[in-house]
């Protein structure tokens, strides 16, 4: 291909990318500037150019789809043999194919999931953590060995990286860890971090691998530089050794997985690293209107502590849209309707389902919003299932389509389109989508498939015929890059799995203090990493952006609930938020026990963990639940209502003697406090339920005589 060609397109900035071919290089790349149109050009100009061969380049980046994508832009940039890969996926290539020279041995096992050995660890330890704290012991052995933490340094490290241990002990996270290491090394078990590790040492170790590897990839561009961990940059200077063909791409307000070891810090400080590096800002925006690009640079203009001054400012491309909604519900099923019902009329007016999506902060949300769409009628799936194209309905329905090209070697245009649709029914493509979840999902990705078929029909037009070996050949070519088709259904998904990817229509739903920031975002540094994941979220977003979040939980309920700080600034004064609130820093509730921050709702309520000991009158905590079974039945209303379990647990632990002593327990308001105060103390003092109903009844009666 003539190089000139390649740069055909291009901004002056991606054009200063694509030529800046030789030695280091760093691409400040803002959200919606083509980065990755500007990184896959530089490519295909390096190698037009006769710079490097395609097969000595080496282009990393995080995820499998990102890997395809780029795949996918270097074919058709005439470039088709670069191999883009994953840190991992590169890792495991290089280390199979030495493994018998460097190591030696039978091959080990390698587990994509921690859980199942970290369960089996904590046992030999002697702990029975639920599934909650397998994941999260799981996600501490990970960040400790991608920041080449040893179980021994454990306690240590956590102290100087000013990090909590989420479930256990520091103490306990260090023995299940050491038994965990244990446990691989008995059982021939190989996880990612230590692939990734085994295989910088190998290259370190042994010049003659070091050689061949650096051999064979003389040119390397590593994309979401922002998102390298400690162990991830060891494997990549060993790849490098003593050169400097390296291009860097990422953006520091787009760092979101500190938590798991990533750090900014070779991002922002490659320049420095590199004094004769070529740095280029990319900040021309083409994927957002301006007024979502406005948004955008307000919230991350907003950042402080080490993160401020870092940010680029986005300059919008694209014409004038719709001004962002800023939208305040009663409580939370009120937010996913009001959601639902909007989404509905948007498409309605012409936007297609796929190109909506509902983020969220946690996944636990997700399930009003699937609720609330399955009510209105509104196609959806969610984000974070196995990769298309390893589905089980989508390998069978590959194999099925192969063995029936040559049968249907002559069908082109709806002939073609009907016949992919009368395969996929034998695997259960039926006409509308089934009840439940895993049901309906299945029936998803089959309705994918057939759709590509009918789009790619309808692309080719008359003149060219798409046949069934077109069709497969199209999908071939797909998992080969693992580029699947879209979905015809909104999309929810939470915040961190909506990173790299863009929609129409944006709904940032749950945007209340305790949610966005979390609640257990402690530090300064905390918060900040929230403030970074909110401007993820809103530079997803093409032109429809709309803002959410609803004052109490439950219909009915305290409606005490702040909108985020992130939103102040933005969102338009409205009576539930004048006069301007001070502004609110999360209260770290701690156990008052072991005096660990309190993540759980319930937990807050007792103002202890769930696991800690307790002392309390437990003739009393019956007292009182059997004088709300009699109160509830009376009012006919759901126990829950007058109080809940954890409040009244709370209650039974403080035995509060005065009302002003009941009104400090957490699940007590001035309303409940006033209806049921006077019995809650007179329970304290030993006062009999029954009696007690029937007296407040007596007088309720003589109160309606009167």
């Amino acid at each position: 291909m003539d190089p000139d060609r390649v740069l055909e397109g291009l901004d002056p900035e991606q054009t200063q990318v694509a030529r800046a071919l030789r030695g280091p290089v760093c691409v400040l790349a803002g959200a919606g500037t083509g980065k990755t149109r500007a990184i896959t050009h530089r490519i295909a100009h390096a190698v037009a150019s006769g710079v490097v061969a395609e097969q000595q380049v080496l282009a990393v980046t995080f995820t499998n789809r990102a890997a395809g994508e780029m795949r996918g832009r270097l074919r058709s940039l005439g470039a088709p043999r670069v191999q883009a890969r994953t840190f991992h996926a590169a890792a495991l290539r290089q280390l199979s194919y030495f493994w018998g020279e460097a190591v030696g041995g039978e091959k080990p096992t390698l587990i994509d999931s921690k859980i199942k050995a970290v369960a089996q660890a904590a046992h030999m330890v002697g702990l029975q953590p639920d599934r909650t704290g397998l994941r999260d012991l799981a996600s501490e052995i990970e960040w400790a060995k991608v920041t080449q933490v040893r179980a021994t340094d454990y306690e240590k490290a956590l102290a100087k990286a000013g990090r909590q241990s989420p479930t256990s002990s520091p103490q306990e996270v260090a023995r299940v860890f050491e038994a965990y290491e244990d446990l691989c090394r008995e059982r021939n078990l190989l996880d990612f971090e230590s692939m990734l590790e085994l295989t910088a040492g190998m290259i370190n170790a042994d010049p003659g691998i070091a050689e061949r590897v650096r051999g064979q990839y003389r040119y390397f561009v590593v994309d979401e530089f922002q998102d390298v961990n400690p162990l991830q940059k060891l494997l990549l200077d060993a790849w490098l050794g003593d050169r400097d063909d390296l291009c860097v791409v990422g953006d520091p307000s787009q760092t979101i997985y500190s938590f798991a070891g990533a750090t900014p810090g070779y991002l922002t400080g490659f320049a420095a690293g590199h004094p004769h590096a070529t740095v280029v800002e990319l900040v021309r925006d083409y994927r957002s209107t301006p007024q979502v690009v406005r948004v955008a640079n307000h919230v991350i203009s907003q950042a402080r502590g080490s993160a401020a001054g870092s940010h680029l400012t986005l300059r919008a491309q694209r014409p004038d849209g719709p001004d962002p909604l800023y939208q305040e519900y009663d409580d939370e099923p009120a937010e996913a309707t009001g959601v639902a019902r909007k989404i509905r009329v948007l498409m309605e007016s012409g936007t297609p389902a796929s190109e909506i999506a509902v983020l969220v902060r946690t996944n636990s949300q997700s399930a009003a919003y699937e609720q609330a769409l399955t009510d209105e009628g509104v196609p959806f799936t969610v984000r974070g299932t196995a990769r298309f194209f390893e589905r089980p309905e989508i390998r069978e329905a590959v194999h099925l389509l192969r063995g029936a090209r040559h049968g249907a070697a002559d069908d082109t245009g709806e002939e073609l389109v009907s016949g992919v649709r009368h395969l996929l029914t034998q695997l259960g493509l039926t006409e509308t989508a089934p009840e439940g979840r895993q049901a309906r999902e299945r029936w998803e990705s089959l309705s994918a498939l057939a759709q590509l078929a009918e789009d790619m029909v309808a692309t080719a037009g008359g003149g060219n015929r798409v046949t069934m070996a077109h069709f497969v050949e199209e999908l071939e070519a797909r998992m080969a890059t693992e580029h699947a088709p879209g979905f015809e259904g909104v999309t929810i998904a939470s915040l961190h799995s909506a990173k790299g990817l863009e929609w129409d229509a944006v709904f940032l739903c749950g945007l209340h203090e305790g949610m966005m920031p979390i609640i257990y975002a402690e530090t300064d540094e905390q918060v900040e990493e929230e403030r970074r994941l909110f401007y993820v979220g809103v530079t997803r977003a093409r032109e429809h952006l709309s803002m959410s979040w609803s004052l109490s939980r439950s219909p009915g309920g305290r409606r005490t609930r702040k909108p985020s700080r992130f939103l102040d600034g933005l969102r338009p004064a409205s009576p539930s938020t004048s006069p301007r609130r001070k502004e609110h820093r999360n209260r770290v509730v701690r156990c008052r026990v072991c005096g660990l921050a309190l993540t759980d709702a319930a937990e807050r309520k007792l103002g202890r963990c769930g696991d800690c000991p307790s002392t309390y009158d437990e003739a009393l905590l019956e007292r009182m639940r059997h004088w709300r079974r009699l109160v509830s039945k009376s009012q006919a209303v759901p126990a829950y209502v007058v109080f809940t379990d954890a409040t009244l647990q709370a209650i039974a632990e403080q035995e509060p003697g005065s009302l002003e002593q009941l009104s400090t327990v957490s699940g007590v308001g001035a309303r409940k406090r006033d209806r049921y105060g006077e019995a809650v103390l007179a329970l304290v003092r030993g006062a009999d339920p029954e009696e007690l109903v029937e007296t407040q009844t007596a007088d309720m009666e003589d109160t309606s005589d009167d």
